[in-house]
């Protein structure tokens, strides 16, 4: 800590600040001025200000140094003085005279480093940069009021991006983290920010949007050039490390290509990778069906998985826009990847039964190998401000493999189970959408999606002893093999047409109807292969199913949106009327329902940087087509299931609140939210327990639960260093049903962190913080008790011209509180690169995993299991790269 604030209070000690107000002739506060000093000694830094809404900025200048001070603002003529500092500070005021004839006789010879408009924020990369940045992200940490996580997500202003555009076309998917990891920083000429976009202009005002796109606008001769770079490494143990980037631009054609290949354990694609192609998680979370559903595929969970005992992947990313025209883009690209994975977990599994409590040992080993490509083509035309058409179409397949192992110590029994699966599937999504201005009150949309899918999971259980005894129908045998296939296809369409009718510019009515339709088929096979050859077959005993599910949804909406003041209301009501019908055989039911769902939005807006927003909703949610199926089907190698094809719709009410400010003359970032849900009707699962065995089914449970979820983070940077407090705050309470005995359990999740960190440019910069995590996890026969205290540091250090040293350290202690245990664990990286000015060859030397740490520990918490786990992580790695810039 010491050392972090010895550069701080040396800067301190040798500033000096002037500050003061902008107004027009009429004493009116200028907002967004732009307050610019240029030293006159070139080897210093460039200092510049904005003023906020009451026309006041503030100067951090160093002392003894002169500078050239330039205020101006769009529609005024400029003023410059010539200031000299000393050891006191300055209150400067301007008044700023209108110049009507600006736009004729802009003779600046600057550009602002940033200008500001109501829902556009531009930055002159070259003001902030030094010119010994590698990527985009590099430079995107320098720009004030942008921060950028280490995975590459960037949030303005507090708010995330999520759509990221080069010369104002999509990079890619527009997912921000393969643009800032990938793009070169000296291809970069200014970084413009655009909130509450839309790809379709006509529609901003009308549609409700939060989303904020960053637009990377690129030097003149970076506009129609190849540009990249390619790193290669190698290591102890035969590690390696391929990693191209090639970049083509022109005005008409842009090719993009990206390959990773290594086995480092590092991923080029995620699961937030994913749930961006999918429309986004602010998107896919206001539509619950569709995002569980794509959360808990298994293509999704193997994304998830981040910690690895070995890892090996080859990944490769093309992507190619051409302009057929003025009107009309054509764009697409792949994505193919290729991962061989083992993983190994230890794991308590606390049984929470109401009358005797029990602990499983239980160790999983996976060795998985996971291959999907990925292949999206769109059209766009655009005619005229008037009229927008775009068509789409998206395919997914993924073929996936895993030999698996589970040790398993029980009161009941010690088992070996090897578990071998073999799954593929095929997606493809096809979207039209169309916009049109109608007249000058009407703007009419209709959007139509087909989305078809298929998953062919085949499973095999094998063990020399018998697994769910009682629950499925075994024949005695010396090795037992259990075999299951499954098969789920579906076809789902859905349109909408909707018109936006503007009476005044603040009153809006909105209608639409739609249609959305879902037309699945479930199909299950349990067996057991004996050694003589026989097949035991499971489908006499219950097991088997071959089920269908309809669901036909239509709708009409009514919303009205109108403004008062800075405040914006929207009520909402969406009338539906479903009809379904389940087949299992030669069993048919059919069913309808209609249903008046409510929704409710308020947005305040003090101003551009400062904003509340509260929603509610009534939610219904129908149940996926394996929770219907009437039949048994295996889960796991301790679970059995058993749908019901008599369950209805889910009702929950959601109520979400957020309130956002940010202040570039304070250096303050405030964000706090609320989320809470009370499920009404909900699907209970309702298990009968024998030591680790599981029967499991569903019913529709009328007795309400709740979910409360309060996160907040602060940040104010004073001077050099940015101090950050973030906390989070889960509360749920729900209902268990085991073996007859029901009980209300509470689960409670208290997460602080605090953080420092510098942005020097001569010292090096540092970010230290503290994490303390608190779990409480309270059923009615136990209440266990977590605990874990986290430090971590991250270091980069910039020095003799040519070299950069970055690295990171955390140490953990986790306790479990109940069982009264502790451990420790720490993991440290560190990396040092050289590259010479003007050199396009670069060295690295890096580590990870420097104290060769076997695991992470963690707990979790479900229905009537507490688990306590470690997830064994790769050894320590080091490697040699060298890297070469087109």
């Amino acid at each position: 800590m010491i050392f972090l604030l010895l550069p701080h209070f040396f800067y301190c000690q040798n500033s000096q600040l002037i500050k003061g107000k902008i107004t027009d002739s009429l004493k009116s506060p200028l907002e967004f001025a732009n307050i610019l000093a240029i030293p006159e000694i070139d080897n210093q830094d460039i200092k510049f200000a904005i003023t906020n809404n009451e026309g006041e900025y503030k100067l951090q200048l160093l002392k003894n140094y002169t500078y050239r001070i330039t205020v101006s603002y769009l529609g005024y003529k400029s003023q410059t003085l010539t200031l000299t500092t000393d050891s006191s500070n300055i209150i400067k005021n301007f008044i700023l005279l209108e110049n009507p004839n600006q736009l004729q006789e802009i003779t600046l010879n600057y550009t602002p480093p940033v200008s500001v408009k109501k829902d556009t924020i531009i930055y002159k990369v070259d003001a902030f940069a030094t010119g010994k940045e590698r990527k985009l992200r590099e430079v995107l940490k320098k720009l004030p009021g942008l921060e950028v996580d280490r995975e590459g997500n960037v949030r303005v202003q507090g708010k995330k991006v999520t759509k990221v555009l080069v010369e104002n076309k999509s990079f890619f998917t527009g997912n921000s983290k393969l643009a800032v990891n990938n793009i070169p920083a000296d291809a970069v000429d200014k970084v413009e920010i655009l909130d509450n976009y839309n790809e379709v202009a006509m529609l901003k005002g009308l549609q409700d949007s939060e989303d904020m796109a960053m637009n990377i606008k690129l030097k003149e001769d970076k506009k129609k050039f190849i540009f990249g770079d390619l790193e290669v490494g190698s290591g102890y143990k035969k590690r390696y490390l391929i990693h191209p980037n090639l970049f083509y631009y022109s005005p008409k054609t842009n090719v993009n290509l990206i390959g990773d290949f290594n086995n480092q354990g590092i991923k080029s694609f995620t699961l937030r990778d994913y749930l961006e192609f999918e429309g986004g998680f602010g998107k896919l979370i206001n539509n619950t069906k569709s995002y569980f559903g794509l959360f808990k595929s298994d293509f999704a969970q193997y994304l998830n998985n981040q910690d690895f005992v070995r890892n090996t992947n080859k990944f490769g990313a093309l992507s190619i826009r051409q302009s057929l025209n003025t009107s009309t883009d054509i764009n697409g690209y792949i994505i193919s990847s290729y991962a061989k994975t083992e993983t190994r977990e230890n794991t308590l599994n606390t049984y929470q039964t109401t009358i005797t409590p029990f602990t499983e040992d239980r160790t999983v080993t996976n060795n998985l190998n996971n291959n999907f490509t990925i292949g999206k083509i769109t059209l766009d035309y655009n005619p005229s401000y008037k009229e927008d058409f775009a068509y789409n179409v998206f395919v997914k397949a993924t073929t996936n493999s895993n030999d698996g192992i589970i040790h398993t110590i029980n009161p009941s029994q010690t088992n070996r189970i090897n578990i071998v699966t073999d799954a593929t599937s095929l997606n493809i999504k096809q979207n039209i959408s169309y916009s049109r201005k109608l007249s000058k009150k009407h703007t009419a949309t209709l959007e139509a999606t087909y989305n078809f899918y298929n998953d062919k999971p085949l499973t095999e259980w094998i063990t020399n002893q018998q697994i769910l005894q009682g629950l499925i129908p075994l024949e005695d045998d010396t090795i037992y093999a259990i075999t299951q296939n499954k098969t789920s296809k579906a076809h789902n369409f859905s349109a909408i047409a909707k018109d936006y009718w503007v009476l005044s510019n603040f009153n809006h009515i909105y209608t639409s109807i739609g249609l959305n339709t879902a037309f699945s088929n479930f199909y299950s096979k349990d067996a057991q292969l004996l050694s003589n050859g026989n097949v035991n077959n499971f489908n006499t005993n219950g097991f088997g199913n071959d089920f269908n599910y309809n669901l036909v949804n239509t709708f009409i909406g009514l919303e009205y949106k109108f403004q008062i003041g800075i405040t914006t209301f929207k009520p909402m009501l969406y009338y539906h009327f479903y009809n379904w019908t389940t087949k299992n055989f030669e069993d048919k039911t059919n069913n309808n329902k209609a249903l008046l769902l409510p929704q409710f939005t308020t947005k305040i807006e003090f101003s551009n940087s400062g904003k509340i927003n509260f929603r509610y909703a009534l939610n219904t949610r129908f149940p996926y087509i394996n929770q219907l199926a009437s039949n048994y089907v295996l889960n796991s190698f301790n679970t059995v299931f058993r749908g019901d094809n008599t369950l209805e719709n889910q009702r929950y009410h959601t109520v979400s609140l957020s309130y956002y400010k940010f202040s570039l003359f304070k250096n303050i970032n405030i964000n706090a939210s609320m989320r809470y849900n009370k499920k009404i009707e909900h699907l209970k699962p309702v298990t009968e327990l024998d030591g680790i065995n599981q029967y499991t089914t569903n019913i529709l449970f009328n007795r309400p639960e709740e979910n409360w979820a309060l996160t907040g983070h602060f940040s104010k940077k004073i001077k050099r260093i940015k101090y950050s407090f973030k906390s989070s705050f889960n509360y749920n309470d729900f209902y268990q049903i085991v073996n007859n005995n029901r009980t209300l359990n509470i689960a409670k999740n208290i997460s602080n962190t605090l953080s420092a960190e510098t942005f020097f440019k001569k010292f090096p910069n540092i970010e230290i913080g503290y994490t303390k995590d608190f779990s409480d996890y309270r059923s009615q026969s136990r209440i266990s008790k977590f605990e874990n205290d986290s430090f971590f540091t991250f270091l980069e250090y910039s020095f003799l011209n040519d070299f950069n040293l970055k690295a990171d350290y955390r140490f953990d202690t986790y306790k479990n509180k109940s069982a009264q245990t502790k451990s420790v664990f720490d993991i440290a990286n560190v990396s040092l690169f050289y590259q010479k000015e003007d050199s396009p060859w670069g060295f690295e030397v890096n580590a990870t995993n420097i104290f060769d740490i076997k695991f992470k520990q963690q707990n979790t918490f479900n229905n009537f299991i507490i688990s306590d786990s470690k997830t064994f992580i790769l050894p320590r790695i080091i490697m040699f790269k060298i890297a070469y810039k087109l």
